[in-house]
């Protein structure tokens, strides 16, 4: 499958200060990632709070920019693009927020928080972005009245469905989704997947699915990259990381998901809490949680390594 986004060694490093006087320490959010995003693709990004997935959907989108790596998308690379070049890139990338109730404006009308994109980046007359905002908010199951209310006026799901028309409303190609069911109730999140899945074959989208919720995944994506401290841990097919999964850190998050009637089993609970990415573990990142740890994880950083085409893992177990 042709890829939309090529992602190569990628890195973002953050410099912190704890005072006026001490040297800045380096939070390193996004240690060296690699990755492929075929186009009309659900991809997932997995893993615990504080893993650098969010950074990651931003640095893809040059949001932030990286430390250093390429990101390509279509095949052009982004990352040395000045802002009047990326211009013509932002509106085939977009980003749908965690939090329907900030990434909102307060104070705006929905007419003019969903069609600010289209003033910025096509010459449209007054009744034209009336039309396109007017379909586009049909699309997500709203109203054309619904245009000249404010935020406050919505509920949780109808201001992520505002959030949604918003991205889609520029007809982009690709859309990051960063956690965006995590906020609404379980029977809105439902609604909000089955949207989402409707709106990904009506418009030919490529996502770019962040979170930490595997039962999520698990409808969603087709592909899944596991992160942990800033590395991709493993990288396969939805099949190969639900019923294959190579990696302790995998098999852990897969465990801690509740189940029913299975019996007993022995599980693989990770030790402790996950590590500073100010101060990394030497070797393997995951060694000081894992129950599978040998000598070799303390000292050296597994190499990837290929278990089955297109399913990729890093682990001494396997190298």
């Amino acid at each position: 499958m042709e890829a939309l986004i090529k992602v190569e060694n990628l890195k973002k490093y953050f410099e912190i200060k704890k005072s006026m006087l001490s040297k800045p320490l380096q939070v390193k959010a996004i240690n060296g990632i690699s990755l492929e995003i075929p186009k009309g693709v659900i991809f997932a990004v997995v893993g615990e709070s504080g893993s650098g997935k969010s950074t990651l959907g931003r640095v893809i989108l040059k949001l932030i920019d990286p430390t250093s790596g390429k990101v390509f998308f279509d095949g052009q690379d982004i990352t040395s693009l000045k802002s009047k070049d990326m211009i013509k890139y932002r509106k085939q990338m977009q980003i749908v927020q965690q939090d329907p109730y900030n990434s909102l404006h307060p104070r705006k009308l929905i007419k003019d928080i969903v069609g600010e994109g289209l003033k910025i980046h096509y010459k449209l007359s007054a009744e034209e972005i009336y039309l396109r905002i007017k379909e586009i908010l049909e699309c997500v199951g709203l109203r054309e009245e619904h245009m000249f209310r404010y935020p406050h006026e919505f509920s949780g799901g109808q201001r992520q469905r505002i959030a949604i028309a918003r991205a889609l409303v520029l007809r982009p190609k690709f859309l990051v989704l960063d956690e965006p069911t995590s906020a609404l109730d379980v029977s809105v999140q439902a609604r909000t997947l089955a949207l989402l899945c409707e709106l990904k074959e009506n418009f030919d989208l490529t996502y770019l699915f962040i979170t930490h919720n595997l039962a999520v995944v698990d409808y969603m994506a087709s592909h899944v990259a596991v992160m942990y401290l800033g590395k991709i841990m493993e990288i396969g097919s939805k099949d190969d990381i639900f019923f294959r999964p190579k990696h302790p850190y995998t098999v852990s998050l897969l465990e801690a998901i509740p189940s029913v009637g299975k019996g007993k089993r022995v599980r693989m609970i990770p030790r402790g809490e996950i590590p500073s990415p100010v101060n990394l573990p030497k070797g393997c990142l995951f060694h000081t949680r894992c129950v599978q740890a040998k000598d070799i994880c303390a000292k050296k950083d597994p190499q990837e390594v290929e278990i089955s085409p297109g399913h990729m893992c890093r682990c001494h177990l396997y190298s």
